[in-house]
């Protein structure tokens, strides 16, 4: 099964990691994985004033800490995956690369660092499943 794993690094991801674990369905060699996380874009009157280099390393020093405690976390399983950083908006990052990547199933969680929360759903897990062609699988 190929499997995308949208994370931001909140607690809802150390949850869905956790669950991850203490389910053998949804881990093993037999999967393949990719993570995904998404940065919010600069302001265009930021990106204007600095060096492209300088933005770009912003980007991937934001992603690098949503992906270093889970590859450590593939590493303890002794899984490989793929890691995906993506620019936009969360939710429509999310979407566009799960149904594009031929992907069988989404994995996230309930809520994340979204400063408009939700009692049920957060918004950026709402956006998802209101517009993913994949089962989506959310752990809170």
């Amino acid at each position: 099964m190929k499997i995308l794993v949208a994370a931001d690094g909140s607690e809802y991801t150390k949850r869905m990691l956790a669950y991850l674990a203490a389910h053998d369905e949804w881990l093993g060699s037999h999967h393949a994985y990719t993570v995904v996380t998404a940065t919010p874009a600069l302001p265009s009157r930021v990106t204007g004033a600095l060096d492209k280099e300088v933005v770009k390393t912003y980007y991937a020093d934001e992603a690098e800490k949503v992906f270093k405690p889970i590859r450590t976390f593939f590493t303890k399983q002794g899984l490989a995956a793929k890691f995906e950083a993506r620019v936009g908006p969360a939710a429509d990052e999310i979407v566009s690369l799960a149904n594009k990547g031929a992907y069988d199933l989404l994995v996230m969680g309930s809520h994340g660092h979204g400063v408009m929360g939700s009692l049920v759903l957060g918004s950026v897990t709402t956006k998802v499943l209101a517009n993913s062609k994949l089962p989506v699988l959310i752990i809170r």
